[in-house]
């Protein structure tokens, strides 16, 4: 089975059960299985740090205690956290940037990489509950952010490998285009405003699309940001793969860092309007 192949093979099954559980499973489930895979990506995250297996477990057991106890105080759903959660990613934008034009990455210090790692995956964890719970139509919009998240991967990947010429990130990721993204950003609009009129007409209390677009578009660019991010993380330490738990997709963090950043902005845009 070619790569191609095998990715679409584990991607698919996956998308199905992702979908049916944020359709027909209460918040708390929904919480619960964000916090195992944010747990998974904290073990990974470790391990991109070049953590001992003991330190390791230490620091997943951090995040562990800080998920439980968002959870306990309902600070995911509290509107407060989601400006700081903003310009924590548009710091982490200008970072990517700056490393984007430089001839030689700067490495962080590895415990400065462990922060960032913590505030990451706690915020992505916040995000995706928050987005699910807060409202009655919160499964309409964790659908919205994963079709523009997969959408424009997909498109990026395919309209990438037929027309790219000018590289996004060639000291980050060599393989990203401009082409790419603006191939991934017209698949993932035109699953927005597929979206919004299936919304619409099932009558569900949403914005106007003249909100919802803007919103896609900055959604699906920072998901961007978040792919470069955690593709930095891995050149620091010389990896082509954060983990090896799903066949075709590497690690949990190589599947969910488009995520990490598309879930706060589209949950700080929300608070915006509710």
């Amino acid at each position: 089975m070619g790569q191609v192949s095998q990715r679409v093979a584990v991607a698919v099954p996956l998308a199905m059960v992702a979908l049916l559980a944020v359709w027909f499973l209460p918040s708390l489930w929904l919480a619960v299985i964000f916090a195992a895979v944010t747990l998974l990506g904290a073990w990974e995250w470790g391990r991109l740090c070049q953590l001992s297996a003991a330190l390791n477990l230490l620091f997943t057991a951090g995040i562990a205690a800080l998920v439980a106890a968002a959870y306990a105080t309902d600070l995911y759903l509290d509107a407060l956290w989601t400006v700081p959660g903003l310009l924590w990613w548009l710091a982490i934008a200008l970072w990517v940037t700056a490393q984007a034009r430089r001839d030689q990455l700067q490495r962080l210090p590895q415990g400065l990489r462990l922060v960032a790692g913590a505030l990451t995956l706690v915020l992505a964890w916040m995000s995706l509950s928050s987005l699910h719970a807060g409202s009655p139509e919160g499964a309409f919009w964790l659908t919205l952010l994963f079709a523009l998240v997969w959408g424009s991967d997909t498109g990026a990947f395919f309209s990438g490998r037929r027309w790219g010429r000018h590289a996004l990130a060639p000291a980050i990721s060599p393989g990203k285009t401009w082409e790419g993204f603006f191939g991934g950003l017209v698949v993932g609009l035109t699953a927005a405003l597929i979206l919004h009129g299936a919304g619409f007409w099932a009558q569900l209390q949403l914005p106007s699309l003249a909100w919802v677009l803007p919103v896609s578009a900055m959604v699906i660019s920072f998901s961007v940001v978040g792919d470069l991010a955690e593709s930095l993380l891995k050149r620091e330490v010389d990896v082509k793969d954060s983990g090896h738990l799903l066949p075709g997709h590497g690690g949990v963090l190589d599947r969910v860092d488009a995520l990490l950043a598309a879930a706060p902005v589209l949950a700080v845009a929300l608070t915006r309007v509710s």
